[in-house]
């Protein structure tokens, strides 16, 4: 990894100087790059260099994507099976125009889109709610409960005595229907992210980032990003973890069937229980749509779906203000753990292999801090370490779903915020970010805004 100029250096140097160019980073998808839509149909377009037969299945995969799932028994046999216990009706429920997710303006479940993964330290789930709180239920069958979040504005201010807030939430539930959670039972909100890219980071060398691991921080740099492993559960072997907020995930299959399971309640042959328990009673008693719900060849349609949907090219790339951003993110250390681009490898879709892409992540394990920290272990994952999610597609959020929500869970209500949110392994270069003057400040957001 690379080492960060001293801090007295950084804050002496003359006015920000311009970022060069670099070929193709305007294409951040490489030859897939969407470059026909954006606004808010931005995350919608299929790679832009599909074979037309995979493209058909990739419209294929978009409909059991976006269409919603019914209670068995029904006629649409395809689609029943649903819940009893769920968070959505469908996939694109909580990844709305393959977008992110927010938390609820008011705080107050049903909460599409921001779940709770439930367990305790040692991995095992609730032994009443399972692994994860399901706030829907199907006719009959008692919902787990309503999440509520409030909030603490926490103030802050920079150097130059700029003022800032931060919304700081604490989770609570109430009208638990099935009693009290365990007292050992820890709490993780994730928020659903964008779509965009998964079959790139997918394809990304396994050796390319385990080359970024530095575990103990042999470079002395403050950033000691490692791998996740994890089961999976396609070939069950250790994997390295990519997807999910601490790379619960190894490839797209487990994390589509994983979801499917999990926020739909329906089963899989690689998932084929639901997350009912012995305490629930109505929820045992209902119905299946299938042994498994979801065939194989749907899961298939809906994977390829998922490893193809585009990434939008960049806006305004080549302005004055985002080429000092784009200096600034690699002078105060951003790109020490969104190491911003790669070659692809092998992939399931040969379209996707052989692309110059720039993700802006390295898909490792870092010590966020206490203030981020969920405190549940997850593998090799500890209570404080996330893995760090793409930057690709940022920028868009506003314009595909309406509002500017990042983080994990949500909490940051803007760029800026999400910026000064972060600790332990970046608080070194959230101290310099809170170091800059107004006019730095304003360009490393819009460069963030241009990915």
């Amino acid at each position: 990894m690379r080492a960060l100029l001293p801090l007295t250096v950084l804050l002496t140097a003359c006015a920000s100087p311009i970022a060069e160019l670099e070929d193709g980073e305007w294409l951040p998808g490489g030859d897939t790059t969407n470059t026909l839509l954006l606004g808010s149909n931005a995350f919608l377009r299929p790679a832009a260099n599909l074979s037309p037969e995979n493209e058909g299945a990739f419209y294929g995969g978009n409909s059991f994507f976006n269409d919603a799932w019914v209670e068995a028994p029904a006629s649409t046999q395809n689609r029943d099976g649903l819940g009893p216990l769920f968070n959505a009706r469908s996939c694109s429920g909580c990844h709305f125009r393959d977008g992110r997710a927010a938390p609820p303006e008011d705080g107050r479940g049903p909460m599409v889109g921001l779940l709770f993964r439930l367990g305790a330290q040692d991995g095992t789930p609730d032994p009443v709610y399972g692994g994860q709180l399901q706030d829907i239920g199907l006719p009959g069958v008692p919902a787990e409960g309503t999440p509520v979040i409030t909030t603490t504005l926490v103030p802050g201010t920079y150097r130059d005595g700029t003022p800032w807030e931060l919304a700081l939430p604490d989770y609570t539930f109430e009208d638990l229907a099935y009693g009290p959670m365990d007292a050992a039972t820890l709490v993780s909100p994730r928020v659903a992210p964008q779509m965009i890219g998964l079959g790139l980071l997918e394809a990304i060398a396994e050796d390319d980032l385990l080359a970024l691991e530095d575990p103990d921080d042999a470079d002395r740099d403050g950033i000691s990003g490692r791998a996740q492993w994890r089961e999976d559960v396609v070939t069950g072997q250790l994997a390295l973890g990519r997807f999910g907020w601490k790379g619960d995930a190894p490839n797209i299959r487990h994390q589509s069937a994983g979801a499917f399971n999990g926020d739909l309640g329906i089963t899989s042959a690689l998932f084929p229980v639901d997350d009912c328990t012995d305490a629930q009673a109505e929820c045992l008693a209902e119905p299946a749509g299938g042994e498994p719900e979801l065939e194989d060849r749907l899961l298939d349609r809906v994977v390829l779906y998922s490893q193809a949907v585009a990434v939008p090219i960049r806006r305004d790339w080549d302005t004055e203000g985002v080429l000092r951003g784009k200096r600034l993110f690699g002078r105060i250390g951003c790109d020490g753990c969104h190491t911003p681009s790669y070659t692809t490898s092998s992939s399931d879709l040969p379209e996707l292999e052989g692309q110059r892409i720039w993700p802006y992540t390295d898909l490792l394990l870092h010590d966020m801090g206490p203030e981020l920290a969920d405190g549940r272990p997850l593998g090799e994952a500890d209570g404080q370490e996330w893995k760090t999610p793409p930057l690709w597609g940022l920028g868009l959020i506003p314009e595909v779903n309406g509002h500017s929500r990042y983080l994990h869970d949500g909490r940051a209500r803007s760029l800026e915020e999400a910026v000064l949110w972060h600790g332990g392994e970046a608080e070194a270069s959230r101290e310099r970010f809170t170091r800059l003057d107004a006019d730095e400040r304003a360009w490393l957001l819009e460069f963030l805004a241009s990915l």
